[in-house]
């Protein structure tokens, strides 16, 4: 069998969070199995049909999240699920904390400082 993925695959593991699946918000967890530059396989508890619009974000090292919007495209068992990546922006988790800073600063007595 010869093989017709377009893009290299990386046998890489680390945490994965559904955030939406249609039109449901979701908070559940999973783990990637392998990645590429087009989609990525991996575990979660909660089931998702083929076809599926779904929004994840990938944790990856140094506190960065790849935030992504792709498609359930396989389904190899009733945990694991392959999808396509087809919009992504990394984002690092520090940058989400921001605004609740700003939140903290202003409520401070003045000449106060938060550190970023």
């Amino acid at each position: 069998m010869t093989e017709q993925r377009k893009s290299q695959r990386f046998n890489l593991k680390f945490p994965l969070e559904l955030v939406r699946v249609g039109a449901a918000a979701l908070n559940t967890r999973g783990e990637t199995r392998n990645l590429s530059s087009n989609g990525v396989l991996f575990t979660t508890t909660t089931g998702i049909s083929i076809g599926e619009s779904i929004e994840y974000q990938i944790s990856l090292p140094q506190d960065v999240r790849l935030k992504c919007v792709g498609k359930v495209v396989r389904s190899d068992r009733d945990d694991m699920f392959a999808a396509t990546l087809e919009r992504y922006e990394f984002q690092r988790q520090s940058a989400r904390m921001a605004p609740m800073l700003t939140d903290v600063q202003t409520a401070l007595p003045k000449g106060w400082l938060v550190a970023p």
